[in-house]
C-alpha cells in the first residue's frame, strides 16, 4: 500500500490536478459544438406544418359501404388463390423406436375405423368429411358433410 502521506503520492495528486484542470481548459465549449449549432439551427429552420394532409386521403379510395357490387368484385379477387387439401385418413403416436423398426411391408394401425368418414382440411383446418371412392383407377373423396364453424371448435379440441 502507499502512504497518502509521501512525497511521491504528493506529487502524483498533483500531476493529476494539473492535468485535469488543463484539460478543462482545453475542452470546447457549448458553443463550439458543431452538433448543437446544427440542432438549434434544424430547430430554428423548421417551419410549423400547416395544413398536414394524411397520404391516405390521396392514394388510397375510402371504403363506402353503400357499394353494392362490391362484394363480388372483392370476392373473384382471392379465387386465383391456391389452397392446400388435404384429406386425412387417420391418425396415430408412435416412439421412435417404432419409427426405426419400420420397414417396407410395415403396416401401421390407426385410431380411425374403417368405415368412418375422413377429414378434408384446408391449408390444415377441418371443412368437411367425405368417404373414399374410385373412379378410373384413381381414388378420389365424395364429400358427405360440411362442417359448420362451432362444429370446427369441438372438433379442434379432440
Amino acid at each position: 500500500m502507499t502512504d497518502p502521506n509521501s512525497p511521491e503520492q504528493s506529487g502524483l495528486d498533483a500531476d493529476w490536478a494539473s492535468a485535469m484542470a488543463e484539460q478543462a481548459e482545453s475542452a470546447p465549449a457549448v458553443e463550439d459544438d458543431p452538433w448543437a449549432a446544427a440542432f438549434a439551427e434544424q430547430a430554428s429552420a423548421a417551419p410549423a406544418a400547416p395544413n398536414v394532409k394524411s397520404a391516405g386521403e390521396s392514394v388510397f379510395k375510402p371504403l363506402d359501404k353503400s357499394a353494392g357490387g362490391g362484394s363480388m368484385r372483392d370476392l373473384e379477387m382471392i379465387m386465383d388463390i391456391p389452397v392446400k387439401l388435404t384429406v386425412e385418413l387417420g391418425r396415430t403416436r408412435i416412439t421412435i423406436k417404432q419409427l426405426l423398426e419400420l420397414a417396407q411391408g410395415s403396416v401401421i394401425e390407426l385410431e380411425g375405423l374403417a368405415g368412418e368418414p375422413m377429414d378434408i382440411l384446408i391449408n390444415g383446418y377441418l371443412i368437411a368429411q367425405g368417404e373414399v371412392v374410385v373412379v378410373d383407377d384413381k381414388y378420389g373423396i365424395r364429400i358427405t358433410e360440411i362442417i359448420t364453424p362451432s362444429e370446427r371448435v369441438q372438433k379442434l379440441n379432440r
